[in-house]
Protein backbone atom coordinates (compact mmCIF):
# COMPACT_ATOMS: atom_id res chain seq x y z
CA UNK A 1 0.00 0.00 0.00
CA UNK A 2 1.59 3.44 -1.04
CA UNK A 3 0.98 5.52 2.09
CA UNK A 4 2.09 9.40 2.62
CA UNK A 5 4.34 9.55 5.55
CA UNK A 6 3.93 13.27 5.79
CA UNK A 7 0.89 15.16 7.63
CA UNK A 8 0.72 18.76 7.18
CA UNK A 9 -1.64 21.07 9.03
CA UNK A 10 -2.33 24.28 9.04
CA UNK A 11 -2.87 25.66 12.24
CA UNK A 12 0.05 26.42 14.64
CA UNK A 13 0.17 25.02 18.39
CA UNK A 14 0.71 27.33 21.10
CA UNK A 15 4.36 27.25 23.13
CA UNK A 16 2.34 26.27 25.86
CA UNK A 17 -0.08 23.64 24.33
CA UNK A 18 2.99 21.87 23.16
CA UNK A 19 4.50 22.03 26.65
CA UNK A 20 1.65 20.69 27.77
CA UNK A 21 1.07 17.61 25.79
CA UNK A 22 2.63 14.60 25.44
CA UNK A 23 3.50 12.45 22.41
CA UNK A 24 0.85 9.94 21.49
CA UNK A 25 1.36 6.90 19.48
CA UNK A 26 -0.37 7.56 16.07
CA UNK A 27 -2.14 4.38 14.88
CA UNK A 28 -1.41 3.61 11.11
CA UNK A 29 -3.92 5.18 8.70
CA UNK A 30 -6.92 3.14 7.19
CA UNK A 31 -5.90 1.67 3.75
CA UNK A 32 -6.30 3.43 0.71
CA UNK A 33 -5.88 0.96 -1.57
CA UNK A 34 -3.96 -2.32 -1.24
CA UNK A 35 -2.88 -4.38 -4.22
CA UNK A 36 -2.47 -8.07 -4.03
CA UNK A 37 -0.84 -9.83 -6.75
CA UNK A 38 -2.31 -13.22 -7.27
CA UNK A 39 -0.24 -16.08 -9.33
CA UNK A 40 -2.30 -19.76 -8.67
CA UNK A 41 -3.90 -22.43 -10.88
CA UNK A 42 -7.30 -22.20 -12.37
CA UNK A 43 -8.47 -24.58 -10.10
CA UNK A 44 -7.18 -22.11 -6.93
CA UNK A 45 -8.37 -19.01 -8.14
CA UNK A 46 -11.96 -20.34 -8.71
CA UNK A 47 -11.66 -22.04 -5.14
CA UNK A 48 -10.15 -19.03 -3.21
CA UNK A 49 -11.56 -15.73 -5.63
CA UNK A 50 -14.67 -16.59 -4.80
CA UNK A 51 -17.68 -13.93 -5.35
CA UNK A 52 -17.84 -12.95 -1.53
CA UNK A 53 -14.30 -12.28 -0.98
CA UNK A 54 -13.88 -10.34 -4.13
CA UNK A 55 -16.93 -8.30 -2.88
CA UNK A 56 -15.73 -7.85 1.05
CA UNK A 57 -12.31 -7.09 -0.64
CA UNK A 58 -13.50 -4.13 -2.67
CA UNK A 59 -15.00 -2.65 0.32
CA UNK A 60 -12.31 -2.96 2.26
CA UNK A 61 -9.95 -1.19 -0.80
CA UNK A 62 -8.14 -4.53 -1.42
CA UNK A 63 -7.84 -5.13 -5.14
CA UNK A 64 -6.42 -8.76 -6.46
CA UNK A 65 -4.42 -8.91 -9.94
CA UNK A 66 -3.72 -11.73 -12.04
CA UNK A 67 0.17 -11.95 -12.52
CA UNK A 68 0.90 -12.93 -16.22
CA UNK A 69 3.44 -15.29 -16.17
CA UNK A 70 4.26 -14.70 -19.81
CA UNK A 71 5.71 -11.07 -19.04
CA UNK A 72 8.50 -10.11 -16.55
CA UNK A 73 6.94 -10.20 -13.13
CA UNK A 74 9.04 -6.47 -12.13
CA UNK A 75 7.16 -4.95 -15.14
CA UNK A 76 4.08 -5.23 -13.39
CA UNK A 77 2.37 -4.09 -10.80
CA UNK A 78 3.45 -2.47 -8.38
CA UNK A 79 1.98 -4.54 -5.72
CA UNK A 80 1.62 -4.83 -1.81
CA UNK A 81 1.65 -8.32 -1.41
CA UNK A 82 1.97 -11.13 -3.55
CA UNK A 83 0.08 -14.24 -2.82
CA UNK A 84 0.93 -17.55 -5.05
CA UNK A 85 0.66 -21.08 -5.29
CA UNK A 86 2.92 -22.63 -8.29
CA UNK A 87 5.40 -25.04 -7.99
CA UNK A 88 7.56 -24.95 -11.16
CA UNK A 89 11.03 -24.04 -10.57
CA UNK A 90 11.06 -21.43 -12.93
CA UNK A 91 8.12 -19.63 -11.53
CA UNK A 92 10.36 -19.81 -7.73
CA UNK A 93 13.40 -18.46 -9.35
CA UNK A 94 11.59 -15.68 -10.51
CA UNK A 95 9.79 -14.98 -7.08
CA UNK A 96 13.46 -14.84 -5.58
CA UNK A 97 14.72 -12.90 -8.30
CA UNK A 98 11.57 -10.49 -7.86
CA UNK A 99 11.77 -10.72 -3.79
CA UNK A 100 15.83 -9.36 -3.87
CA UNK A 101 15.06 -6.54 -5.98
CA UNK A 102 11.77 -5.53 -4.37
CA UNK A 103 11.79 -6.46 -0.76
CA UNK A 104 8.89 -3.69 0.07
CA UNK A 105 6.82 -6.18 -1.21
CA UNK A 106 5.47 -9.10 1.30
CA UNK A 107 5.29 -12.13 -0.85
CA UNK A 108 2.67 -14.99 0.35
CA UNK A 109 5.07 -17.11 0.95
CA UNK A 110 8.58 -17.58 0.66
CA UNK A 111 9.59 -19.73 -1.71
CA UNK A 112 12.48 -21.86 -0.03
CA UNK A 113 10.00 -22.37 2.88
CA UNK A 114 7.33 -23.77 0.85
CA UNK A 115 9.28 -26.31 -0.80
CA UNK A 116 9.71 -27.90 2.91
CA UNK A 117 6.48 -29.25 2.71
CA UNK A 118 6.55 -30.76 -1.00
CA UNK A 119 8.56 -33.50 0.61
CA UNK A 120 6.78 -35.50 3.45
CA UNK A 121 9.87 -36.66 4.84
CA UNK A 122 10.87 -33.43 5.84
CA UNK A 123 7.49 -32.29 6.24
CA UNK A 124 6.86 -33.52 9.19
CA UNK A 125 10.68 -33.39 10.91
CA UNK A 126 9.74 -29.67 12.40
CA UNK A 127 6.69 -31.27 14.56
CA UNK A 128 8.55 -34.13 15.36
CA UNK A 129 11.45 -32.26 17.08
CA UNK A 130 9.18 -29.96 18.62
CA UNK A 131 8.61 -32.54 21.39
CA UNK A 132 5.65 -30.26 21.97
CA UNK A 133 3.90 -31.33 25.47
CA UNK A 134 1.62 -28.74 27.99
CA UNK A 135 -1.01 -29.54 30.04
CA UNK A 136 -3.28 -29.59 27.23
CA UNK A 137 -1.67 -32.56 25.70
CA UNK A 138 1.01 -33.75 23.60
CA UNK A 139 1.60 -33.61 20.33
CA UNK A 140 3.58 -35.89 18.25
CA UNK A 141 4.20 -37.91 14.62
CA UNK A 142 3.47 -41.00 13.50
CA UNK A 143 6.27 -43.16 12.69
CA UNK A 144 7.51 -43.10 9.60
CA UNK A 145 9.66 -44.60 6.57
CA UNK A 146 10.95 -43.78 3.26
CA UNK A 147 10.75 -45.99 0.08
CA UNK A 148 12.48 -44.61 -2.59
CA UNK A 149 12.46 -47.86 -5.09
CA UNK A 150 11.65 -51.31 -5.43
CA UNK A 151 9.04 -52.23 -3.92
CA UNK A 152 9.88 -55.61 -3.32
CA UNK A 153 12.54 -54.27 -0.45
CA UNK A 154 9.79 -52.62 1.24
CA UNK A 155 8.56 -56.00 3.64
CA UNK A 156 12.76 -56.00 5.13
CA UNK A 157 12.74 -52.46 5.37
CA UNK A 158 9.77 -52.09 7.72
CA UNK A 159 10.89 -54.83 9.34
CA UNK A 160 14.04 -53.33 9.80
CA UNK A 161 12.53 -50.26 11.06
CA UNK A 162 10.22 -52.04 13.33
CA UNK A 163 7.28 -50.54 12.17
CA UNK A 164 3.80 -52.28 13.05
CA UNK A 165 0.41 -52.92 10.70
CA UNK A 166 -1.74 -51.45 9.09
CA UNK A 167 0.38 -48.70 7.19
CA UNK A 168 -0.95 -45.69 5.22
CA UNK A 169 1.28 -45.10 2.62
CA UNK A 170 1.30 -41.51 0.60
CA UNK A 171 3.40 -40.03 -1.79
CA UNK A 172 6.46 -38.83 -1.28
CA UNK A 173 6.41 -35.49 -3.16
CA UNK A 174 3.01 -33.49 -2.96
CA UNK A 175 3.31 -31.51 -6.08
CA UNK A 176 -0.55 -30.00 -5.76
CA UNK A 177 -1.98 -32.57 -8.33
CA UNK A 178 -5.01 -34.82 -6.51
CA UNK A 179 -2.86 -38.37 -6.86
CA UNK A 180 0.04 -36.54 -4.79
CA UNK A 181 -3.12 -36.66 -1.90
CA UNK A 182 -4.09 -40.51 -2.13
CA UNK A 183 -3.61 -43.26 0.38
CA UNK A 184 -3.55 -46.61 0.27
CA UNK A 185 -3.67 -48.98 3.32
CA UNK A 186 -1.87 -51.95 3.87
CA UNK A 187 -3.30 -54.37 6.33
CA UNK A 188 -0.62 -57.45 5.70
CA UNK A 189 3.21 -57.82 4.95
CA UNK A 190 2.50 -59.45 1.76
CA UNK A 191 0.99 -56.45 0.46
CA UNK A 192 3.58 -54.56 1.00
CA UNK A 193 5.87 -55.24 -2.28
CA UNK A 194 2.30 -53.88 -4.36
CA UNK A 195 3.37 -50.14 -3.30
CA UNK A 196 4.43 -47.62 -5.72
CA UNK A 197 7.34 -46.07 -4.18
CA UNK A 198 8.51 -43.43 -3.97
CA UNK A 199 6.57 -43.40 -0.94
CA UNK A 200 5.96 -42.69 2.75
CA UNK A 201 5.05 -45.43 4.74
CA UNK A 202 3.45 -44.33 8.68
CA UNK A 203 1.97 -46.22 11.49
CA UNK A 204 -1.78 -46.17 11.54
CA UNK A 205 -3.10 -44.70 14.56
CA UNK A 206 -6.91 -45.45 15.17
CA UNK A 207 -8.73 -42.10 15.93
CA UNK A 208 -12.33 -42.81 16.04
CA UNK A 209 -12.67 -41.97 11.95
CA UNK A 210 -12.45 -38.24 12.85
CA UNK A 211 -9.73 -36.21 11.74
CA UNK A 212 -9.34 -32.21 12.30
CA UNK A 213 -8.21 -29.81 9.57
CA UNK A 214 -6.24 -27.21 11.45
CA UNK A 215 -6.25 -23.84 9.31
CA UNK A 216 -3.87 -21.19 9.93
CA UNK A 217 -3.92 -17.77 8.35
CA UNK A 218 -1.14 -15.73 10.09
CA UNK A 219 -1.60 -15.69 13.94
CA UNK A 220 -5.65 -17.23 13.50
CA UNK A 221 -6.52 -20.65 13.61
CA UNK A 222 -9.93 -22.31 12.70
CA UNK A 223 -10.68 -25.94 12.88
CA UNK A 224 -13.01 -28.12 11.24
CA UNK A 225 -13.92 -31.47 11.53
CA UNK A 226 -13.82 -34.04 8.54
CA UNK A 227 -14.22 -37.62 8.44
CA UNK A 228 -11.50 -40.31 8.34
CA UNK A 229 -10.41 -43.60 8.02
CA UNK A 230 -12.18 -45.75 10.53
CA UNK A 231 -10.30 -47.88 13.12
CA UNK A 232 -8.93 -50.88 12.20
CA UNK A 233 -9.20 -54.17 14.53
CA UNK A 234 -8.16 -57.64 14.78
CA UNK A 235 -10.89 -58.82 12.19
CA UNK A 236 -10.03 -56.22 9.58
CA UNK A 237 -6.14 -57.33 10.39
CA UNK A 238 -7.05 -60.80 9.67
CA UNK A 239 -9.58 -60.69 6.90
CA UNK A 240 -7.85 -57.90 4.50
CA UNK A 241 -4.83 -58.85 2.23
CA UNK A 242 -4.56 -56.68 0.07
CA UNK A 243 -3.90 -52.47 -0.60
CA UNK A 244 -6.86 -50.56 -0.18
CA UNK A 245 -6.72 -47.20 -2.15
CA UNK A 246 -8.38 -43.89 -1.03
CA UNK A 247 -8.86 -40.33 -2.43
CA UNK A 248 -8.19 -37.45 -0.56
CA UNK A 249 -10.12 -38.43 2.14
CA UNK A 250 -9.83 -35.15 4.10
CA UNK A 251 -11.59 -33.13 1.46
CA UNK A 252 -14.99 -31.03 1.90
CA UNK A 253 -17.31 -33.66 1.13
CA UNK A 254 -16.05 -35.57 4.22
CA UNK A 255 -17.45 -32.87 6.72
CA UNK A 256 -18.42 -34.15 9.77
CA UNK A 257 -19.30 -30.93 11.70
CA UNK A 258 -22.78 -31.75 11.79
CA UNK A 259 -22.40 -35.66 11.90
CA UNK A 260 -23.74 -37.68 15.23
CA UNK A 261 -20.34 -38.35 16.69
CA UNK A 262 -19.13 -39.86 19.87
CA UNK A 263 -18.80 -36.32 21.85
CA UNK A 264 -15.23 -37.61 22.71
CA UNK A 265 -14.15 -38.21 19.31
CA UNK A 266 -15.51 -35.21 17.74
CA UNK A 267 -14.32 -32.55 20.71
CA UNK A 268 -12.07 -29.95 19.25
CA UNK A 269 -7.90 -30.13 20.53
CA UNK A 270 -7.62 -27.48 22.98
CA UNK A 271 -7.63 -24.20 22.02
CA UNK A 272 -4.16 -23.41 23.96
CA UNK A 273 -2.36 -26.34 22.41
CA UNK A 274 -3.53 -25.62 18.74
CA UNK A 275 -2.00 -21.89 19.50
CA UNK A 276 1.52 -22.99 20.57
CA UNK A 277 1.69 -25.57 18.33
CA UNK A 278 0.88 -23.02 14.90
CA UNK A 279 3.09 -20.47 16.50
CA UNK A 280 6.11 -22.83 16.82
CA UNK A 281 5.54 -24.06 13.31
CA UNK A 282 5.11 -20.48 11.96
CA UNK A 283 8.16 -19.15 13.11
CA UNK A 284 9.89 -22.84 12.38
CA UNK A 285 8.63 -23.00 8.90
CA UNK A 286 8.90 -19.44 8.18
CA UNK A 287 4.84 -19.92 6.74
CA UNK A 288 2.11 -18.05 7.42
CA UNK A 289 -0.43 -20.17 4.98
CA UNK A 290 -0.73 -23.31 5.96
CA UNK A 291 -3.23 -26.35 7.31
CA UNK A 292 -2.22 -29.04 10.08
CA UNK A 293 -4.18 -32.33 9.61
CA UNK A 294 -3.99 -33.39 12.86
CA UNK A 295 -5.63 -37.01 14.37
CA UNK A 296 -6.36 -37.63 18.68
CA UNK A 297 -5.57 -41.88 19.40
CA UNK A 298 -8.34 -43.38 19.78
CA UNK A 299 -8.89 -43.83 24.07
CA UNK A 300 -6.09 -41.12 24.33
CA UNK A 301 -7.83 -37.75 25.10
CA UNK A 302 -4.37 -35.70 25.34
CA UNK A 303 -2.48 -37.47 22.55
CA UNK A 304 -2.70 -35.81 19.43
CA UNK A 305 -0.82 -36.99 16.07
CA UNK A 306 0.14 -34.56 13.26
CA UNK A 307 0.09 -36.25 10.23
CA UNK A 308 0.25 -33.64 7.26
CA UNK A 309 0.70 -30.28 6.59
CA UNK A 310 0.16 -28.32 3.22
CA UNK A 311 0.53 -24.92 2.24
CA UNK A 312 -2.23 -22.09 1.01
CA UNK A 313 -4.61 -24.81 1.54
CA UNK A 314 -8.76 -24.69 0.29
CA UNK A 315 -9.50 -21.42 2.51
CA UNK A 316 -12.61 -21.49 0.62
CA UNK A 317 -14.14 -24.40 2.55
CA UNK A 318 -13.27 -22.62 5.70
CA UNK A 319 -16.47 -20.61 7.45
CA UNK A 320 -15.91 -17.01 7.20
CA UNK A 321 -12.78 -17.51 5.67
CA UNK A 322 -12.77 -13.67 3.50
CA UNK A 323 -13.26 -12.17 6.51
CA UNK A 324 -10.52 -14.03 8.44
CA UNK A 325 -8.16 -13.18 4.79
CA UNK A 326 -9.59 -10.20 4.30
CA UNK A 327 -8.47 -8.76 7.57
CA UNK A 328 -5.05 -10.83 7.36
CA UNK A 329 -3.99 -8.90 4.40
CA UNK A 330 -4.59 -5.67 5.75
CA UNK A 331 -2.79 -6.61 9.30
CA UNK A 332 0.44 -7.25 7.14
CA UNK A 333 0.27 -3.85 5.75
CA UNK A 334 -0.44 -2.30 8.97
CA UNK A 335 2.63 -4.05 10.42
CA UNK A 336 4.59 -2.80 7.89
CA UNK A 337 3.55 0.93 8.19
CA UNK A 338 4.17 0.65 11.85
CA UNK A 339 7.62 -0.89 11.66
CA UNK A 340 8.61 2.50 9.04
CA UNK A 341 7.00 5.07 11.88
CA UNK A 342 9.00 3.21 14.67
CA UNK A 343 12.00 3.23 12.85
CA UNK A 344 11.81 6.88 11.52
Amino acid sequence: MRVHEEVSDDEEPSAAAAVAVEPVAVSPPPPQRLVVGYALTKKKVKSFLQPKLLALARKKGIHFIAIDETHPLSEQGPFDIILHKLTSKEWQQVLEDYREEHPEVTVLDPPNAIQHLHNRQSMLQEVADLNLSNGYGEVCTPRQLVIMKDPSSIPDAVAKAGLTLPLVAKPLVVDGTSKSHELSLAYVETSLPLLDPPLVLQEFVNHGGILFKVYIVGETIRVVRRFSLPDVNTYDLGNNDGIFRFPRVSCARNNAEDADVDPCIAELPPKPLLEKLGRELRRRLGLRLFNIDMIREHGRKDRYYVIDINYFPGYGKMPGYEHIFTDFLLSLVQSKYKRRVSGS
